[in-house]
């Protein structure tokens, strides 16, 4: 999450606890509407071999993005990967886009049509097609709403309230890397140990927090072939949206230090700066990976078939009964508490 999110004003709101009273006051479910507030997208019926999937993500100026440090073009597939990869972590394909935009007064026609270039080339891969939207002027910055229209067999959705104690816990790619590019972003340009980070290193980082890649494929394979028992998408870091999972499944989990998947440039990021790279990966937000649970006695095959596919799924943690709540085992065998630093809005600043 950009710097800029993180001088916000205090405020009694609290994101999650405002999500628990709503759902708990508004939320429903009933023949059609298969799965409402608490997962990455709602799920409504559609046929009896066929779901809608539909989701939605605000981002605003100063909050998600940066004009200084992005490209609109940046900013719009940046924007449009966010909303995939909650119908990846639903197992879904999706298919729809709505576009909702809040645009400055100062603002030029040729700054929209880069942000629309970027959300489409996020979407050309997945043929997913722009069917309509929104715009008005703002008086404050950017205000970017997609909506996103998916559909899945009604049979193989991935929800989080699936794992079960016992199962394996896995990660897609490499986790940090998005949380190292902006700060790369963030940092004055010519900096002594920016010259040390190697160039290839940089763009790598850089681009995979401006460009990310949503797991649409890996997201679909797990939910057809029936691998994965429950699914979310980190868009606020594994340690933030591991509790997410486990609440919704009502389990507690462990975590392998010492097995988080780091890139080779991730590490040198964290060794130039003086980080802990397992901080990164624990705390990054923004990769859009997908967290997800495997029954242990399946394991070598589904390793075995993951492989086969070249998909990166690396193990991670277990599942543990809800009363031994999240933890993580570090290097020696000792464990302690999972650190809690998702980012959330409205939390109040220090």
């Amino acid at each position: 999450m950009p710097s800029s999110a993180r001088s916000q004003a205090s405020s009694r709101i609290r994101e999650f606890g405002l999500i628990s009273a709503l759902k708990q006051r508004y939320g429903t479910t009933n023949r059609r509407l298969v799965r409402g507030i608490g997962d990455d997208a709602a799920v409504i019926a559609s046929s009896p071999n066929r779901h809608y999937l539909f989701t939605t993500d605000l981002l605003a100026e100063g909050i998600h993005f940066n004009c200084r440090t992005a490209a609109f073009a940046d900013i719009g597939f940046r924007a449009a990967a966010a909303n995939l990869s909650d119908i990846a972590a639903m197992g879904g394909t999706p298919e729809y886009l709505l576009v909702s935009l809040a645009i400055p007064r100062v603002a030029t026609s040729r700054q929209v049509e880069h942000l629309y270039d970027g959300m489409m080339a996020a979407c050309r891969a997945h043929r997913v097609r722009l069917i309509g939207g929104d715009t008005s002027a703002s008086k404050g910055g950017w205000f970017v709403n997609i909506v996103l229209i998916g559909s899945a067999e009604s049979g193989s959705i991935l929800l989080r309230n699936g794992a079960r104690v016992g199962d394996d816990l896995y990660v897609t790619g490499t986790l940090g890397d998005s949380r190292a590019g902006l700060q790369i972003l963030e940092r004055p340009r010519g900096a002594t140990q920016a010259r040390s980070l190697k160039a290839a290193h940089r763009r790598f980082l850089v681009r995979r927090h401006l460009r990310p890649t949503a797991r649409v494929r890996e997201g679909r394979w797990l939910a057809e072939a029936c691998w994965a028992t429950s699914a979310i998408d980190l868009s606020d870091g594994l340690s933030g949206d591991l509790p997410h999972l486990c609440a919704e499944s009502r389990v507690g989990a462990v975590i392998e230090r010492s097995a988080l998947p780091i890139s080779p440039a991730c590490r040198q990021y964290a060794e130039t700066y003086g980080q802990d790279a397992e901080a990164l990966a624990l705390a990054g937000g923004e990769d859009y990976e997908l967290l997800f649970t495997v029954p242990a006695r399946h394991r070598i095959r589904f390793q075995r078939a993951s492989v086969q596919r070249r998909f990166r799924m690396t193990r991670v943690g277990r599942i543990t009964p809800a009363r031994e709540g999240l933890r993580m085992t570090l290097p020696d065998g000792r464990q302690r508490p999972l650190p809690s630093s998702g980012y959330e809005h409205f939390r109040p600043t220090r």
